[in-house]
This record gives structure tokens, sequence and C-alpha cells, in this order.
């Protein structure tokens, strides 16, 4: 057995995946807001067949389809935009509410890197995340795969709950999304790593958790779609989504994992 065979069956220790994510944490605070613009731009984009991916599969299967098989194929679905996003290296704000956090926790870099960092890619994502809503409502209307009806179910799935539902469905979501950053780390395979992130995404898209960028994706579809969401809908979701993912990724994940990390 060679020593790269080794070095590859030997799992990382938390302190090694301390020290990676906040080496990765650093190289993307101290990228140029371009660079982190157009990644965070590609990111609100590709999570966005997430969307159209569903919305497809919620229209072939029809109302006929038994509720818990229409669930599941649907949260499968949920996972292929972050599966494109994460695989794909792409700025996704709710991976950095967790893993920007650990070079501001270690000293290694500052709270006015980390907003900055924060607002140029939640920016990005979310102006990606409308273009692509726009893109599938019209592109869904025009092959004909997409039933309008569609968008609307699946926007009023997230829109639907009171605030304090939405803001706790926002921090387990960020919990999870922060969770799944330091896992992505301590995976050492390909394929590893994309069964942990459709593990993860798709628990969360089978329970319906509220995430603020592929949510903007459905809850606009519904708004462009014209059957019945408002830009109200959509701010009142946007809020309570971001703050929520927020508190998860920085509250549950960072200081948590940080803590228990350097205590070893």
């Amino acid at each position: 057995m060679t020593d790269a065979v080794r070095m590859r069956e030997t799992p990382k220790t938390s302190e090694e995946i301390l020290e990676e994510q906040i080496v990765q944490g650093l190289a993307e605070l101290e990228r140029p807001p371009g660079g982190l613009f157009l990644s965070g731009l590609s990111a609100g984009l590709d999570i966005g067949f997430s969307l159209l991916f569903m919305a497809v599969a919620l229209t072939l299967l029809g109302p006929e389809t038994p509720p818990a098989v229409s669930r599941i194929v649907l949260a499968t679905m949920y996972s292929a935009g972050f599966i494109f996003v994460i695989l794909g290296r792409s700025e996704l704000f709710t991976e950095h509410t967790a893993l920007a956090v650990f070079p501001v926790l270690d000293g290694r870099a500052g709270l006015r890197q980390l907003f900055r960092l924060w607002v140029v890619v939640y920016v990005a994502n979310l102006i990606g995340a409308a273009l692509f809503a726009l893109f599938a409502v019209v592109l869904g209307s025009r092959l004909g795969v997409v039933a309008p009806t569609a968008f609307d179910e699946l926007s009023r799935d997230l829109v639907h709950h009171d605030a304090l539902t939405m803001l706790l469905s926002a921090v387990a979501a960020g919990w999870l999304m922060g969770l799944l950053s330091w896992l992505v780390s301590a995976a050492q395979e390909t394929l590893a790593r994309i069964a942990l992130v459709w593990a993860v995404t798709a628990g969360m898209g089978l329970i319906g958790l509220h995430h603020c960028v592929v949510g903007t994706v459905e809850v606009l579809a519904g708004v462009f779609s014209g059957t019945g969401t408002t830009l109200a809908d959509f701010g009142r979701f946007l809020l309570w989504a971001t703050l929520g993912n927020t508190v998860g990724g920085v509250a549950l994940v960072a200081f948590v994992k940080y803590s228990h990390s350097v205590r070893q």
C-alpha cells in the first residue's frame, strides 16, 4: 500500500478540518470584489436548476401521485442545484455564513472583510437567483414542460408559514449548510462529497426548510408566473430566511465547531 493511499484512507482530524476551513475562508476573504461577485452570480444562476427540475417533476407527477412519492422525488431534484454549486466551487452565501467566520474567530481576518464578503456574495446570489427565476418561467412555458401552477405550488409551500416558523426553519437550513461545508472538507473523495451534498440538501428539501438563495428562485418564479404569490410575500420570506440562515451557520456551526476543535 503506497503512502498516498494510506494518507487518503486516514480520516482527517477536527484540527485538520478546521485549518482547511480557515485557509479556504481566508482565500475567499482576500478575493477581489469583482471575482467574488461573478462567482456569486454564477452560484445564484446555477442553483436555480433545483427549481426548474422540481417544477418539471411536479408537472409530470400530477395530482394522482401519492404525496410521499412526490415529496421524495422533489427532494432529490432540490439537491441538484446545490451539487452544481458546491462541486463547481461557486460562492454561495449560506456556505460562507460559517466558512468565512473561522478566520475571524482565529484572529487572521477582521469583521470588515467578513461583512464585505457576505454583502458581495449575498447580492450576487440574489441577482443570479432572480434572473434564473424569470428564465425558468419563460422557458418552462415555451417548452410546455412546466404548468404555471407548479411554480405557484412551490412558492406557496415556502411563504404560507408564519414568521417564527420561517425563522426556525431557516436556522435549521443554515445549520445544515454550515455543517455541510465542514463535512465536505472532511471528505477525501469526490464521490463522497457528492453523496454528502445530496444527502444533506435532499433532506432539506424533504423537510421543506427555508434557504434564502434557492428559496428566492422558488418564490420569485411564483411571482413572475402571476399565479398569486406577491412581492410582499417574497420580502417577508427573504427577511426571515436570511436572518435564520445566518444565525444557523454562525452560531450553531462556526462557533461550536471552532470552539471544540481548538480546545481538544
